[in-house]
């Protein structure tokens, strides 16, 4: 079993059937926070330093799973690009007040918050707040307040919450037992793996496939599918790949684009003889294991920032199995910060 995603408070139950879910996922940016949550009622909500004065790199992650009585978890990291080992030691302080060392990695720059901190740092954040970490060595990180009530609200409102004594933002004297609870992970399980025939590696060459494809996608999604076949001039065809799926479904492939500091593979399912009736998937993928499709993209070409989706074959079609971010682009990390889904699942064989 492969656990894509998941939410780390929360334990997946078999379901009938994908369609299970549900609610769909959000999300949403205002300022220097934004949010994420996803399918099982699980939100993320991020903060970073201000974006429009260049302060050192820095984020906060606050993680509130759903149901009632449900608690905040929040964790820090400093930014990772620049050296900051000589910070041993890292305190937290809320409009001039000290609230003492947090539980720090500097190997990692990473830190936890005691209760007595969360509790600060949770109200300061419904409030105009200067919010600052300080080192041993006198190095200084502001998080931003700016969104932070927008965002929180959010998360509230899509929990549930609002009305009630475990709200962030509106709180108020609706019973707690009122907020939904959570939902559990969808299982996806996949259809079971198929041979390649001879016969369908031959199919890559032909032109009525290629014609096919070519029908249902735009060139603007694909430029391979245009007239020249290739993605920059004076280069040979991008050539199909075919793989099989099933007993008369086949996965054909085919690089799509180049752009800057990403690439995007085309992905259709179709019938393994005409009429071919292709059905696309994706054209922004970048690999596949025939049953698994997955896309990762940078935000920008820094690589601060990913956008990620996979999808998985259930025997009949490709359905999504994952869809994430890692925040907002803000030199955190390279890679990203943070995981934060907006769709989860357990996929199983």
């Amino acid at each position: 079993m492969r656990l894509l995603l998941t939410a780390p408070l929360l334990m997946g139950l078999a379901l009938p059937g994908y369609a299970a879910a549900a609610i769909e996922g959000v999300t949403f940016t205002h300022h220097d926070w934004t949010l994420a949550c996803d399918n099982t009622r699980t939100c993320r909500a991020a903060g970073y330093q201000a974006d429009d004065n260049g302060g050192d790199p820095v984020s906060i992650l606050l993680t509130r799973a759903g149901g009632p009585d449900q608690p905040v978890q929040a964790e820090l990291m400093l930014g990772q690009y620049d050296d900051n080992t000589a910070t041993q030691r890292l305190s937290l302080q809320i409009n001039g007040t000290s609230l003492g060392p947090m539980q720090f990695d500097a190997a990692e720059g990473t830190a936890t918050f005691s209760a007595k901190q969360l509790a600060a740092l949770l109200t300061s954040l419904t409030r105009n707040s200067r919010i600052e970490l300080i080192g041993d060595d006198g190095a200084r990180w502001t998080v931003s307040d700016q969104g932070a009530s927008a965002v929180l609200l959010k998360m509230d409102a899509f929990q549930g919450r609002l009305g009630t004594p475990g709200a962030l933002m509106r709180k108020g004297t609706l019973a707690e037992s009122s907020v939904p609870p959570a939902l559990p992970v969808p299982v996806v399980r996949l259809g079971k793996p198929v041979a390649t025939r001879p016969a369908d590696t031959a199919l890559a060459a032909s032109p009525a496939l290629r014609a096919a494809l070519a029908a249902v996608t735009s060139a603007d999604d694909c430029e391979a599918l245009g007239p020249s076949g290739s993605l920059s001039p004076g280069e040979e065809p991008e050539a199909l790949t075919v793989q099989r799926l099933s007993a008369d479904k086949l996965l054909v492939s085919l690089s799509c684009w180049r752009g800057a500091y990403n690439t995007g593979d085309g992905y259709w399912v179709i019938n393994d003889r005409a009429p071919y009736q292709p059905r696309l998937v994706t054209t922004a993928a970048v690999g596949d294991e025939v049953r698994t499709i997955q896309e990762a993209h940078k935000g920008r070409g820094l690589g601060d920032c990913w956008y990620s989706t996979t999808w998985g074959w259930n025997g009949t079609q490709f359905v999504k199995t994952a869809d994430s971010s890692t925040g907002l682009c803000r030199l955190v990390a390279a890679g990203g910060a943070w995981e934060m889904p907006t769709l989860v699942t357990q996929v199983r064989e």
